[in-house]
């Protein structure tokens, strides 16, 4: 078993991006400048924030945040879009979910430039991608592929199996993963599908995308398969200061010694759909999409 280190392979190509970076600059152009708007203050979504900020000053990014409070206005925050999107000195931001419950978060995202959507979410990306056009990924799947180019895992022909369906990272990673780069055979499963653990025990490469802490064991994974792990899911623990740990969606200890490789919950996917937004934000800013 082979642990797929995505804090070290983010760190990589922050490295990369960095000098790319750095070209640009020495040549007379801005640095890429990523915004985010937060709404509220939920912890998880201040971390994640946090953590993106951090990661545009490592590379040489401007960053700017937006802040609103819970009971802000749709309209308003409609209206920041629309500024946003016209901003010559932004080449990409993002609208962190969730979002407060009066607030239609399809209708944020549609209304966001697909020039400027940098985590991939508007439906002229989403379409892009499905039809293998250019276009800005979303950044879990994004991340995903770029770890299983980086570590060499042979995927052309190999059967996928993809648990979870959701729009941000089962849907368009089952995309990806059957694209003629990849050539996997394709099937997404979720809580509807039948004979669920055999077909997991088919998969030559098993993704693990439903929030739902523990879910794959032993016997859902075959023997040299390659696991990743999506779940983050927030659960309580008392060996910690935060007063909380993450889990996956994959029972780590259970599963780990019959795969040939697998990502680890924290450190896997995590660090690589940080890096896959900035990716994303210099393609903007290069303008190559």
């Amino acid at each position: 078993m082979q642990l797929i280190d995505g804090k070290a392979t983010a760190k990589a190509i922050k490295g990369e991006i960095r000098a790319e970076v750095e070209e640009l600059t020495s040549g007379g152009q801005r640095p890429p400048h990523l915004a985010a708007v937060l709404v509220g203050h939920d912890g998880g979504s201040e971390s994640y924030v946090a953590f993106k900020i951090k990661d545009c000053e490592e590379v040489g990014f401007r960053s700017s945040l937006i802040r609103f409070e819970d009971d802000v206005n749709e309209r308003v925050l409609l209206e920041k879009i629309n500024e946003l999107n016209n901003d010559p000195e932004l080449d990409g931001f993002i609208v962190q979910l969730p979002l407060p419950d009066h607030i239609n978060e399809q209708k944020l995202i549609e209304a966001i430039d697909p020039g400027k959507d940098v985590d991939g979410f508007h439906p002229v990306n989403v379409g892009k991608t499905v039809i293998g056009l250019p276009s800005f990924v979303s950044a879990t799947p994004y991340g995903i592929v770029e770890l299983l180019k980086r570590y060499k895992v042979e995927t052309s022909g190999k059967n996928c199996v993809i648990v979870g369906r959701s729009n941000i990272v089962g849907r368009p990673m089952s995309i990806l993963m059957s694209q003629k780069s990849i050539n996997a055979t394709v099937t997404v499963a979720h809580s509807r599908t039948r004979n669920l653990e055999e077909l997991c025990a088919s998969a030559d490469i098993l993704i693990a995308a439903l929030g739902s802490p523990g879910f794959i064991k032993a016997n859902m994974v075959k023997e040299g398969a390659v696991v990743i792990d999506v779940g983050t899911t927030r659960v309580p623990s008392t060996e910690t200061k935060s007063g909380f740990r993450l889990r996956g969606d994959v029972v780590f200890d259970e599963v780990a010694s019959k795969c040939s490789l697998i990502t680890p919950v924290p450190g896997g996917v995590g660090p690589m759909t940080r890096v896959s937004l900035l990716l994303n934000t210099l393609k903007a800013a290069k303008e190559n999409i």
